[in-house]
C-alpha cells in the first residue's frame, strides 16, 4: 500500500482554491492501487486532501496532535469538516501531547512524513511561521530523503 501524507497551510487564499483541488485530484487520482492517505485534518489544505483522497478510494489515517486539539478550531464550519473526516478514518494516530504546542504540531508533521512515501505540501515556499509549520515538515521529510510535491502557483501570497 502506498502510503501518501499532507503538509499546508491553514489559510489558502481564495483565488487557490481550485488550483489546490485540481492538484491533489491529479495526484491522488492518478495512483493506481491501494492507498493510504495521513493528515492531522486542520483547517484548509489538510481537510481539502482528506477529502480528495477519501473521494479517490483511499483509506484515511488520522493523525491527532495533542488531546484539546479539537480547540484549536476557531470556525465551527472547520471543527464539523474535522469531525466528519475523522469519524470516515480507517485509523487514528493520537500524539502524546495534551496541549496543541508548536512542539505537538511538529511532532504531528513528523510522524507524517516519516510514515509515508511521498508528502504533499499545499506550500507557498516560504518558512515555518512557528516550528511544526508547513516550511518546517518539508524540510524535515527532505532531510529523510522523501519525495515531496509541492502545490502552490508561483506568485500568489498567503495572508
Amino acid at each position: 500500500m502506498k502510503r501518501i501524507g499532507v503538509t499546508g497551510h491553514r489559510a489558502i487564499p481564495g483565488e487557490l482554491t481550485d488550483f489546490v483541488r485540481d492538484g491533489l485530484r491529479a495526484l491522488l487520482g492518478a495512483h493506481e492501487g491501494p492507498l493510504e492517505a495521513l493528515s492531522c485534518l486542520a483547517e484548509g489544505a489538510d481537510q481539502i486532501f482528506a477529502d480528495i483522497a477519501l473521494e479517490c478510494g483511499a483509506d484515511l489515517t488520522v493523525v491527532i496532535p495533542s488531546g484539546d486539539y479539537e480547540q484549536t478550531f476557531a470556525d465551527p464550519d472547520a471543527l464539523d469538516r474535522y469531525r466528519r473526516l475523522k469519524a470516515r478514518a480507517a485509523q487514528e494516530v493520537r500524539m502524546d501531547h495534551a496541549r496543541s504546542t508548536d512542539e505537538a504540531y511538529y511532532a504531528a508533521g513528523a510522524f507524517i512524513a516519516d510514515a509515508c512515501d511521498r508528502l504533499v505540501a499545499v506550500w507557498d515556499g516560504r518558512p515555518a511561521r512557528g516550528r511544526g509549520g508547513t516550511g518546517d515538515i518539508v524540510a524535515y521529510a527532505r532531510s529523510l530523503g522523501k519525495p515531496v510535491t509541492v502545490i502552490w502557483r508561483e506568485g500568489v501570497r498567503r495572508d
